[in-house]
């Protein structure tokens, strides 16, 4: 199981000492909003390339917004290692996937909990990483849908015969309790923000998710 802090649940005061509490997570997510998909405001690629001298840490860049395509690039020269964009903002996916490939990046692509998994299942070969939105993307701090569970064990059994290499990730809502369910359903990489962050021992709840 991979853990990957949500450095939006991170003091952005101290952002570099709060990334040293998590130094020994491979991965690092990073949350992309733009106040038109999801109601609310985050970071750009800005930040990203701030972050990126402090850490070696996978950078898994999630982009809650609503034209991917014109940032990709600026995300991808900042020092993010993964790209997820929302299936949801996406006429051309082809093209979009094209263009992660093409600039280096790891491919995913990320479905709001409404979205069924049928409007992805057709680009799981193509991709590295689907995403699944445990909670209504665009604020921290919210209750797991456990509904979510049975989304991640249909990704899962199409993985067996579409792309035995994809990752699940899972995110939202994420504790000690949620993360088993996650993982029974078949999960590989749990994404949690408040559940790590926001405690006096960071490290400690990771190992708890572990």
């Amino acid at each position: 199981m991979i853990i990957a802090p949500s450095i939006l649940s991170a003091d952005f005061g101290k952002l570099a000492e709060s990334v040293a509490l998590v130094k020994d997570a491979k991965w690092l997510h990073v949350d992309v909003m733009d106040g038109h998909f999801v109601p609310n405001i985050s970071i750009g690629p800005i930040v990203v390339k701030g972050l990126r001298p402090y850490t070696t840490q996978v950078l898994d860049t999630h982009l809650m917004i609503s034209e991917p395509g014109k940032y990709i690039p600026q995300f991808v020269e900042a020092g993010s290692d993964r790209i997820t964009f929302h299936i949801e903002t996406v006429e051309d996916v082809p093209g979009i996937i094209k263009m992660i490939r093409k600039l280096g990046a790891k491919v995913g692509i990320s479905i709001k909990p409404a979205t069924p998994v049928s409007d992805i299942a057709k680009w799981i070969p193509f991709i590295d990483q689907v995403l699944v939105m445990s909670v209504e993307p665009g604020f921290g701090g919210q209750e797991f849908m456990m509904n979510s569970s049975l989304k991640i064990m249909e990704i899962s059994e199409l993985r067996e015969s579409l792309n035995k290499d994809l990752l699940i990730v899972v995110d939202g809502g994420i504790n000690n309790i949620t993360a088993k369910f996650c993982k029974e359903a078949g999960a590989d990489v749990l994404v949690a923000g408040s559940y790590i962050f926001n405690s006096d021992n960071p490290k400690q709840k990771m190992d708890s998710l572990r």
